[in-house]
């Protein structure tokens, strides 16, 4: 099973060579691993350069965002699973990707997801999404896993499209609930940290942002033709905030 990594980055350089080792220190023999870099002037790239054929392709070039450069990335990845990991996040451990490899290969799994921890800059870890294993009708009760653990076979993305580039920082909420409730990917969950992210997201640092937010959800739902319950879109942050530690 070859597994494709993507990280999309513009100005990272504070942070893009602890995710690339992250990466790079992974046991599993069979990544290809793919940086779409948005034309950063702040040494980033000259860090990727830095390690040469380690990184399987680098191009970097403008795009129209994040997820844009995520798109990019899709179609260039030629592996049968592909994880997307940011510039500001790393994996927690070197066998992330041969145990979820692992647990792919015994059932019939289109894609796994594990569990998530928010770091600050000294790498102290403030907050945990513990995820929890995944039954039918859990985005209606505010459930998503976390995006960065995501791993999905590619095939998922051919048959049920990719990110869309009109919901702000929904997108990546959007394409979960598409694959998985909507379209029926099935998934398993590793029940493990495997991802630490950096903490500084937007989109719950306050109420007009949450409601903002929350606008961007609700239109995930409605351009897949699905309705929620009252109280899902209020539930979603609620499910993760309570885990603070």
């Amino acid at each position: 099973m070859k597994v494709s990594i993507l990280t999309v980055v513009y100005n990272g350089a504070a942070t893009i060579r602890h995710c690339i080792e992250s990466v790079l220190k992974q046991d599993y023999s069979d990544i290809e691993y793919i940086i779409v870099d948005g034309g950063s002037t702040d040494g980033t790239q000259e860090i990727v350069q830095s390690y040469g054929s380690r990184i399987t392709r680098f191009i970097s070039e403008p795009d129209s965002g994040i997820y844009d450069a995520m798109n990019k990335g899709i179609q260039l990845a030629s592996g049968d699973v592909i994880g997307i990991l940011n510039a500001d996040d790393y994996y927690a451990f070197p066998t992330v990707i041969s145990e979820m490899a692992q647990v792919m290969s015994s059932g019939p799994f289109d894609g796994i997801y594990g569990d998530l921890e928010y770091v600050d800059s000294h790498e102290t870890v403030k907050r945990k999404w513990i995820s929890g294993q995944y039954e039918p009708g859990a985005f209606l009760n505010g459930w998503m896993p976390p995006h960065p653990t995501f791993f999905v076979k590619k095939e998922a993305y051919r048959n049920h499209g990719q990110f869309r580039l009109d919901l702000g920082s929904a997108a990546d909420y959007e394409l979960m609930l598409r694959f998985v409730h909507k379209a029926g990917v099935r998934i398993g969950y590793l029940p493990k940290v495997l991802v630490k992210m950096r903490v500084g997201g937007v989109s719950n640092s306050t109420l007009k942002n949450r409601i903002a937010a929350n606008r961007n959800d609700l239109k995930a739902w409605e351009i897949n033709g699905l309705r929620p319950r009252f109280y899902t879109l209020w539930l979603k942050p609620l499910r993760k905030i309570w885990q603070f530690i």
